[in-house]
């Protein structure tokens, strides 16, 4: 679930947002900025699990194929973006030697980006997320629908809807990647 923070009228910019993070009351709180507005991050139980599972498999993935690493809730700023600073569920950067933020955003935006529908998320709201991930530099979305128990893969020439009797694979962003969809659903 998602909570839009209307915390003044004008839209916030990356520095508005970094000294708001900066808070003590906002240290432990999931704070995206998306589109110049500040949105909390309130994952359920639910989400957590899909989210532990697609780290699990990744990292099964990596330990035989150390081409990255997988994060969860890792903030990325696309490079000259004043007013997105965003929070992929799940994100894999393919460049293992590419030094770990110690503090604030990385300032490119993941390999892949993996979203899990939350129950407030519509269809239209997801899809958005793809098509910002991918314009700005990601090369595979999977957008995640538990209720529907459904996968959508989106790379910048094309989209695919994966049912549970399909298999997820990593095209060329994770070569030789390949889960069947149905271990991830619970």
């Amino acid at each position: 679930m998602n909570l839009h923070i209307p915390m003044q009228e004008a839209e916030y910019t990356v520095e508005d947002f970094e000294r708001m993070l900066a808070l003590p009351e906002n240290q432990d709180r999931l704070l995206e900025l998306i589109d110049g507005e500040i949105v909390e991050k309130m994952p359920t139980r639910q989400h957590g699990v899909y989210a532990g599972l697609f780290v699990t498999f990744i990292n099964i993935y990596l330990f035989e194929n150390p081409i990255g690493r997988v994060a969860v809730e890792a903030r990325h700023r696309p490079v000259g973006d004043s007013r997105n600073d965003r929070l992929p569920d799940v994100s894999f950067v393919s460049d293992v030697n590419r030094p770990l933020e110690e503090r604030g955003a990385a300032e490119y935006m993941p390999d892949l980006c993996v979203e899990i529908q939350s129950p407030d998320d519509s269809l239209k709201l997801m899809r958005e997320k793809a098509d910002f991930y991918l314009a700005n530099g990601s090369r595979l979305v999977w957008l995640v629908y538990p209720s529907k128990q459904l996968i959508e893969v989106w790379t910048a020439t094309e989209q695919a809807i994966l049912k549970l009797e399909d298999t997820l694979t990593g095209g060329d962003v994770l070569p030789g990647f390949a889960v069947p969809v149905k271990r991830f659903f619970v």
